[in-house]
Formats: C-alpha cells, structure tokens, sequence
C-alpha cells in the first residue's frame, strides 16, 4: 500500500509530505501543487451575509466546495427583503513561501507504535522558519492510505464509499489478474465488501476476503495540535542552533497507553555543538485514567530530568566510555541518580537550573513532591546556551518503574559542528550549519532512505604507510578486502600538502550511492599560486587522493566532487612548483651572477676602479 503523511500548519503553510513512493512525479506533483506556492480556488460569500448571520443568530449552511455547487447556490434575502450578492468562485493568493519537503518514508513494522529499524521512533526533524510567530499555530498531520491495488497516481475520486456504500464500486479488478469483466464477476474479482473469490479455475470452492472498501484508500488519520512559537531572543548568537527537548507519551503500561506510548523525553538523543542553544519544556497532565499504571497520584503525570550516576561494573566495555576523556557523565543501565554537589557539570547548567529541573522548583514551592505530586503540569526551563562538551545521561525518578517504564534521555555536545538529515530517494542536500561543506545526493542516488551524518573537525587526515599500503594491495589481489569507493583507491601515493580546509567526515562510511548523482562541496583557504588538491579516507581506510575525474569544480575557496560512498574528505594545499622552479632558478642565477663579478673583478682590479670612479664623477 502507499503511505503518505502530509504535516502543515496554519501559519507556515505545507511542511512536508512524506510517503513510501518518493518518485519524481510523485513528489513534483505535491511540489506543484501545494498551498504555499499555488493558489486554492474557494466559494466567496458577500460580507454582509456573514454579519446578517451572526446579528441574527441564525446558523451558516455547509460553504460548498466545488466551483458548480458555488455558483449555483442562492443566498435567499436579509431582514429587508434584499437579495444577497451571488457567491463568487474566486482563487486565492498562495502563501508565497516555498515548496514542501517531499521525502521517503521510513519502513515501519504495521501496528509497532510507529518505531524504525533502530528501535526509535520515526519522526521528522522541523527547522521552524524565522517568519513564523505566533501564539495560535495549528499544526494539522493527515495520514493517507491507499492500497496496492489501486493505480499509480492514486484513485479515482468516483471510487467513493459515500456514494458506493459497502457495494462492488468501479475500480477495475479484472485486468490485474487477466481476466475478462465476465470472468471477474463469476469469480468474485471484484472490489466490494467482503466478496467470495474463487482461486483456482477447476475448483468451485471460494475463499471470502476481509474488504471494507471504505478503508482501501481514505485519509486514515487527520489530527491538529495547537502550540505558540515565539520571537527568538535578541541575545541568541546568529549562526546556532535552538533544540526543542519535550517529554512525550502518557501514564499506564504498554497496554493501556496503546496506540500512544508511554514516558520518554523527545528527542531521547540529542547531539548539539558547543554554543547551541536548548529549550526544556514539558507538559504533563491530570486527566489520566484513573486505573492506569504509574507512580504519584492516580490520573497525573508529571516528569523531572536528574542526572544517572555511573555504572559500578564493567558492562560490554561500557566503563571505558566513563573516562574523564569522553566526558562522559552517567550510564542508562543504572537506575540511581548522582549526587549533586557544586562541581556537578550538567550541560554546564548553573546549578540552579540544574535543582529546579529535578525538583520542579520554578512552579512549585511545597506540598507533595516526593513523587512531584503538587509540582505543575507544564515545566519549562527557558533557552539555554550550553558551553560545556560531554555526553550526559540522565532520567526522570518518578517515571522509572524497572518493570516496564524507563524514561531516560542522552545529550551529547561537541565542539566540532555536524548536522544530521535523512535523505532517500527522492534526493536532498545535507549541509553543516556554518556552511563550510554540504552533501548534495540527487533523485535516485541512493535506493533506500539514509540517515547521513556530516561532521567538520580541525584534523589533518593521516597518509598511509607503505607497509600498509602494501598489505591492502596483496589482500585486494587476493580477494579478501574490497573498498566501497573503488576507483578512488588507485591514488595509492597522494601527495600530501598542507589543510587547506578542516576534515569533513561523512557517515555511515559503508553507504553505497550512485556516483554520478553524489556530490560534495566544501569551502578551503589557498592562495592563487598553490596547487590544490582532495585527499580522503575511504571506509577501509585507504588514504588516496580523489581522482581529476570526480572534481566537477576546484576554485575561488569552492571544490566540488563526486563521490561513492561515505568517508573522511580534506582540501589540501602547496605551492605552486612551477614557481618555485622559476624563483630557485632565478635565485641560481642571481648567485652565479654575483660570484662571476665577484672573480672577475678580483682578477681585474682597473676594471672595479674605473667604475668606481665614474660613479663617483656623476
């Protein structure tokens, strides 16, 4: 079946579409046809019969919405007996903002709580346009279904359970199984309510079929949420980032908070650089059901955020990520929160911030707060701007029953900047927030949707040695190690040179994609006269540098390539050898120059005289 999500909002027009057939024509014609760059046309009623309505406190008929019933509807009168001006159909102006995200949908397993292949949940990560403030945004999610047996583009809209009810309607069923109008009837390969088929030609048995035609293409799910969004602060340094961190699901077990989920902190993975910004906020609730699971109060779900202290014992190799090295600060698999003290680092949180998340302290001074019973229902720590690298893991105490319920969340802060974008099918470009490089993949790239990860680092990547070298060549002659990105590796020797620009390193190493349609481009410092080359690390960790075939551009601080895979990729840079064949030569020259004058007026000293003194004549 396809699936197609569309998100929009009130004030910022069509979001994205997402769907499992990203194909070209699919998606342009999502593209093409959005509010935000195309008008809807609308049935216009005259203004006074609004206001004649609303004085009168009379109720307002269905508005029709095609252009026949618009046009062929009466008004009637006012109180005067004056006939109403005939309703127009008119078009309106489009928002005037650009086209929609189209991208693939990520697989999911039917009826799973909407999770991916890596266990999270699948979601869309919306960069809120700065055009956009409002306290009254609508955001509108309508889920589309419509079954493989309908036709590529969709279905006709005379296919219609309203008009057909539960009986065999006008989708043609016949054809895709070959076999004649006649055939089909007799056979009961139809489309209606529950038809009895007969499978094989010789035998007469039939087999009845669980179709409700109703729900064979049908927006499945339209839901709207209400939220505010606010001016960014003037103080907020231009150039980085603000993440939004949230607490989603609901109280009760697995059972009872089907089809929603239970507590965890959204996103439950956060990666920020150094100097973004983050926003805590949560909203939690006193209208539970009251026979649903929970710590604290019956009907209420509350949450706090503490840092997890470390773990006592090695598990898998985890103590080693506990090292002052990396930074890190608490482990998921312990269920105790740290002691707090004046030296604890949290984000780099002052250390009221740090209190008041735990305790809920900003809106509630007393009561019960063990289980923060009497703390409020929304929290919101305000914008925050973290300084401080390390990976943070931390939970909430009320919300961790070890039976079931486990709500914790992982900050990670670098000082290197990244940017993390799903890409499929339908192409799209990954590119670092301080725009030094990007990843552009078009249409077809790629045959599935990727997660690509983009990272910059001030390194100098690191040429193999020939004893290395070696050993790759005998073990790709012998067949036992092969390098995704193939043609790159025949640069056995490159050149190394100085940074010319840092190392962009583009995850997953192993993805494959079409060559032809990947390219990167990254911004480097060289000066007119140095030759400028691209060096890389390929996933096996082959240093070679990229073939004059792949360099699609290389000047004015701009390269831009194609590549095949993922992997570590630099600019470097030395100076021109010509030029420095010329300057060595001239200087040569100059030197034999003046050790010739030199012997020669040693040999002839009248010769050094007489210029002598007619430099000093004149």
């Amino acid at each position: 079946r396809v699936r197609e999500a569309v998100v929009s909002t009130q004030s910022t027009g069509d979001i994205v579409v997402i769907t499992n057939n990203a194909s070209d024509a699919r998606c342009e014609y999502y593209k093409k046809n959005s509010e935000n760059v195309l008008g809807r046309f609308y049935c216009k009623y005259p203004d006074n019969y609004f206001i004649y309505k609303e004085f009168t406190n009379r109720n307002i008929k269905d508005i029709p919405i095609t252009k026949e019933e618009c046009e062929d509807t009466n008004l009637g009168t006012d109180g005067t007996g004056t006939p109403f001006a005939s309703p127009e159909w008119v078009q309106a102006d489009p928002f005037g903002i650009p086209a929609p995200e189209c991208i693939d949908a990520d697989w999911s397993r039917d009826n799973h709580n909407g999770n991916g292949l890596d266990g999270f949940p699948l979601s869309f990560n919306w960069t809120v346009p700065g055009h956009t403030i409002s306290d009254n945004c609508v955001l509108r999610l309508r889920y589309n279904i419509t079954t493989g047996e309908f036709a590529e583009g969709g279905f006709d809209p005379t296919i219609n359970d309203e008009l057909n009810g539960n009986d065999e309607t006008e989708l043609d069923v016949s054809t895709q199984f070959g076999l004649t109008a006649e055939e089909a009837e007799d056979r009961g390969y139809v489309f209606e309510g529950n038809p009895n088929v007969q499978i094989f030609e010789d035998n007469d048995n039939t087999m009845q079929l669980a179709i409700n035609t109703a729900q064979y293409g049908r927006t499945f799910q339209d839901r709207t949420h209400v939220f505010a969004i606010r001016p960014k602060p003037d103080d907020v340094i231009e150039g980085h980032n603000i993440y939004n961190m949230n607490v989603r699901g609901k109280r009760g077990n697995i059972v009872q908070t089907y089809p929603a989920v239970e507590y965890d902190f959204q996103p439950n993975r956060v990666q920020m650089k150094t100097g973004d910004y983050i926003h805590i906020q949560w909203t939690g609730s006193d209208t539970n059901p009251n026979n649903n699971d929970g710590q604290g109060r019956q009907g209420t779900d509350r949450s706090n955020m503490i840092l997890i202290r470390n773990i006592t014992y090695d598990k898998e190799g985890a103590l080693a990520s506990q090292t002052s090295e990396n930074l890190q600060q608490g482990h998921w698999a312990s269920n105790y929160p740290i002691v707090i003290t004046n030296e604890t680092s949290f984000l780099g949180l002052a250390n009221a911030d740090i209190i008041a998340a735990a305790l809920i302290e900003q809106t509630q001074f007393g009561g019960d707060m063990e289980e923060l019973d009497d703390a409020g229902t929304y929290y919101n720590m305000g914008l925050r701007r973290i300084t401080t690298p390390g990976v943070y893991n931390y939970m909430s105490t009320r919300n961790n029953n070890f039976s079931n319920r486990s709500q914790k969340g992982r900050i990670v802060i670098t000082e290197a900047p990244f940017v993390a974008k799903k890409v499929g099918i339908a192409g799209g470009e990954v590119k670092l927030p301080n725009g030094e490089a990007s990843l552009i993949l078009e249409p077809d790239a790629i045959a599935e949707a990727v997660m690509f990860y983009l990272e910059a680092t001030n390194a100098k990547l690191t040429q193999n040695t020939e004893e290395e070298q070696a050993a790759r060549r005998k073990r790709r002659e012998a067949g036992e190690e092969d390098d995704v990105d193939d043609d790159a590796t025949t640069g056995d020797a490159a050149t190394t040179g100085d940074s010319a620009s840092p190392v962009v390193a583009v995850f997953p190493l192993n993805v494959k994609t079409e060559k032809a349609k990947t390219h990167m481009e990254m911004q480097y410092s060289a000066d007119a006269a140095d030759t400028t080359f691209i060096a890389m690390v390929s996933e096996k960790g082959t240093y070679a540098s990229l073939p004059e075939s792949r360099v699609e551009e290389m000047s004015s601080g701009k390269a831009k390539f194609k590549i095949a895979s993922g992997g570590k990729y630099q600019i470097l840079k030395y100076p021109y050898v010509p030029v420095i064949i010329a300057f060595c030569i001239l200087a040569i020259v100059l030197a034999a120059l003046f050790i010739g004058m030199a012997v020669y007026f040693k040999q002839n000293p009248d010769a050094w005289y007489r210029i002598k003194k007619n430099f000093t004549d004149v």
